[in-house]
């Protein structure tokens, strides 16, 4: 499996200071990677610095290219899409007209096209083409906007937070069709999550955040085992009792 992406001491800060800490993983094409851990972990911080969202230092290669000066729509027109949590989509517009963002830049064939295959992964929201996207339930609002990610053809597409405000079952209904596209299209997917159990079906490699920094990694046979997943648990109940601790000094 070629790499697809590598990340090299990558450090990202606010105003308060650093929130992530000389991050470094890699990635294969056509391969479905997490990075978890509690909230305020680091690892949407991380998402969006390799989406070019966020000023960062480090290296970031893309498919052999080194991408770290590239601005953010560069980064997209060589086939980085961010997918961000909330969703972000345009209520006002329907759901067709929010398809339609994504591939904004193809010739209508190419875009009908990519609709079609966007609404069989998706036939939640086929007969909701014309209806205001605000009116779709939490699901279905969810997968309209990974939809809209996959209308740009993307090499590598960035998840934030995919399972945020979503009931358990459409959790699964959702990673589910993540399997399926990424099973059919080859789908590159590095996806930020708190949830290490809804991650883990989709995952064939984790790193584990906490406070900026990577404390553990998981390859697909450790995702899939009992001691392997308590290790990341352990490393994520970890920080929400130094945090629990720290409110409580």
């Amino acid at each position: 499996m070629s790499e697809l992406l590598h990340v090299e001491a990558l450090s990202v800060s606010y105003g308060a200071g650093p929130v992530v800490h000389g991050v470094s993983l890699a990635m294969g094409a056509g391969s479905v990677a997490a990075l978890l851990g509690a909230n305020g972990a680091g690892k949407s911080s991380t998402l969006r610095a390799i989406a070019g969202l966020e000023p960062a230092q480090g290296r970031i290669v893309f498919d052999g290219q080194d991408i770290t000066r590239l601005d953010a729509a560069q980064r997209f027109r060589a086939g980085i899409v961010y997918v961000p949590e909330g969703r972000a989509i345009v209520t006002d517009l329907s759901v067709a007209e929010n398809l339609t963002l994504g591939s904004y830049f193809v010739d209508s064939r190419t875009r009908a096209q990519r609709q079609q295959m966007v609404l069989d992964f998706f036939p939640e929201i086929a007969n909701r083409l014309k209806a205001p996207a605000g009116l779709l339930s939490g699901g279905e609002q969810q997968m309209l906007a990974i939809g809209r990610g996959l209308m740009s053809a993307p090499r590598l597409l960035l998840l934030d937070e995919p399972s945020l405000g979503l009931a358990p079952l459409l959790v699964a209904r959702v990673y589910e069709r993540l399997a399926r596209i990424q099973r059919e299209q080859r789908l590159s997917a590095l996806l930020v999550e708190q949830s290490f159990h809804a991650a883990a079906k989709l995952a064939s490699r984790a790193w584990v955040m906490r406070h900026g920094h990577i404390v553990g990694e998981l390859d697909s046979a450790a995702l899939g085992s009992r001691e392997g997943r308590q290790r990341a648990i352990d490393a994520y109940l970890g920080a929400r009792a130094e945090a629990a601790q720290a409110a409580h000094a």
